[in-house]
């Protein structure tokens, strides 16, 4: 799950920065708020991200309990 994560971060990275580029022209048609969207997309995938390392990592815990057992 964490390459989901990290993938849906870097594409609100990365659309932040482009439209960085047009931010004068955001500014004047009155939609800045698009830079926003981006930044809070990529900061709400911070929690997700450590969110899915745990989700991750007891997986692995389970399935090792779980192969352990089996033996």
């Amino acid at each position: 799950m964490v390459p989901f994560v990290i993938g849906g971060m870097i594409v609100w990275l990365v659309i932040g920065l482009v439209l960085l580029g047009f931010r004068d022209s955001l500014v004047e048609q009155g939609r800045e708020a698009w830079l926003t969207i981006c930044l809070t997309g990529f900061l709400v995938g911070l929690p997700g991200l450590a969110l899915m390392i745990v989700h991750d990592r007891n997986r692995r815990l389970r399935r090792a309990a779980t192969d352990s057992a089996e033996r």
